[in-house]
């Protein structure tokens, strides 16, 4: 039900919002910080509906989950009344470390005591790394690096910070799970920027876990004017910036033929100057808005690199999905002309020498090189990957998507989210002509 106050508040203009305060009782004026349902953001700082056992909030840095993760513990251990019962009274706090466990959330600018009003205040006992409540409720510190500190404490609710950068989650986890076993319904919430951590990967598949999901930008208002600017200029659409910011899970496929560390370290922020540029395209079967995407994928050679280990840089995906055989033809003319490129590459196997036929029917001017697949994908992919491996190709930002298809391609299978690496095969066949078949060019350029 939403909170009368909060309702009330919304839309307000601050002249209405202050006559509006200015009709409340003293009373209620000096706990209003303290009403979290009005200040909460709807559906990623309020416990969700539903007979869950876990709630898990994933979000990026200072997006206000360490506050929700607060304020959920005082919503169960408080009653109506400072001396009331509430619904849970045993509460487990586990940090990666003790320290961690007491500067953010015991001691923290979000943690539970700046977050309860000073009659409900809970005592805390440093050297018990035990905190009581005037209701009789209790909670205490947990470091997940000690997870047999876990064992033989016994809960009615929990609460878990940073889960994807316990070093020992696994275990502290599972010991953690023994100990909830009290009251009618054991509960817990955890709070963390997401980490492929394996523990926070078996949560998510947990069918009693609900997930809200939180970016650093919904939290602007109570964040440093200039942070957001700041750190998102630096960070935004980088595999570190998705994580920490986004609060995006980044995930590999086992055996991964590239890694985000291994995408990482072969970025840049502008092209050098380059001798050659290609388009390679990798056409799709069908049309159909269903059907795999066209990838288009553009690529050029590093002018200053080494005649013996030459260097590419992957300029622009400009891949197109569910598009006629025209409209995809006409969007890889519209690169090929933009980067100026001395190629356009496409795979012949599914469409021959139509292929070809579509291209110059948009543009019969363009150097065009048919190339056919005798092998399979990732047979094709291991020598462009190893390349990755030896820092020879790098990137431009923008490249997200391809970049998510890059690391869910393992050499057994595609996870990823669409039916086939599309985009991947373009670049294959990009690097392919760049580096692995021996070509000269003395064109030199800079974009």
């Amino acid at each position: 039900m939403p909170d009368p106050i909060r309702t009330a508040l919304r839309g307000l203009s601050p002249e209405a919002r202050a006559a509006f305060l200015d009709t409340l009782p003293p009373r209620t004026l000096l706990a209003l910080p303290h009403l979290w349902p009005v200040w909460a953001r709807e559906g990623t700082q309020l416990p969700p509906p539903g007979d869950w056992q876990t709630w898990l909030i994933m979000g990026g840095r200072g997006s206000g989950k360490t506050r929700a993760g607060a304020e959920w513990v005082r919503s169960q251990v408080e009653g109506a009344t400072p001396l009331a019962p509430g619904a849970r009274r045993r509460i487990a706090l586990v940090a990666e470390t003790a320290d961690q466990a007491r500067d953010v959330m015991v001691l923290g600018e979000s943690g539970l005591l700046a977050c309860t009003p000073r009659d409900r205040r809970p005592a805390y006992q440093v050297s018990r790394r035990h905190l009581e409540w005037p209701n009789g409720a209790q909670a205490w510190l947990f470091s997940a690096a000690d997870p047999e500190s876990l064992r033989g404490p016994q809960f009615d609710g929990a609460w878990c910070d940073e889960l994807a950068k316990w070093r020992r989650a696994a275990p502290a986890w599972d010991m953690l799970q023994f100990g909830l076993r009290l009251g009618a319904h054991p509960r817990q919430i955890v709070t963390t920027t997401p980490r492929a951590n394996p523990a926070l990967l078996r949560l998510l598949d947990d069918p009693a876990t609900v997930v809200t999901r939180s970016p650093t930008r919904d939290n602007v208002a109570n964040l440093a004017p200039s942070f957001l600017a700041r750190i998102e200029a630096r960070y935004a659409g980088r595999t570190l910036g998705r994580q920490e910011l986004d609060g995006e899970l980044l995930l590999e496929a086992p055996g991964s033929l590239w890694t985000r560390a291994m995408l990482e370290k072969g970025r840049i922020e502008t092209a050098p100057p380059l001798a050659r540029i290609v388009v390679a395209v990798d056409p799709p079967v069908t049309s159909r808005a269903s059907s795999d995407a066209c990838g288009i994928v553009v690529a050029g050679l590093v002018a200053d690199g080494d005649a013996e280990t030459p260097r590419a840089v992957i300029l622009a995906d400009w891949s197109v999905q569910g598009r006629s055989p025209r409209a995809w033809a006409t969007r890889a003319v519209a690169a090929y002309r933009q980067y100026d490129a001395d190629r356009l590459v496409a795979e012949v196997n599914q469409g021959g020498d139509m292929v070809e036929q579509i291209v110059r029917e948009v543009d019969d001017a363009i150097a065009f090189r048919a190339v056919r697949a005798t092998r399979g994908k990732a047979l094709r992919a291991e020598p462009v990957a190893a390349l990755y491996e030896q820092g020879r190709v790098t990137h431009l930002p923008g490249l997200t998507t391809l970049e998510d298809q890059m690391c869910a391609f393992g050499p057994h299978a595609f996870t990823g989210d669409t039916r086939s690496p599309d985009r991947v095969d373009a670049l294959v066949w990009a690097v392919t002509e760049l580096l692995l078949t021996r070509r000269t060019d003395p064109k030199v350029r800079a974009l």
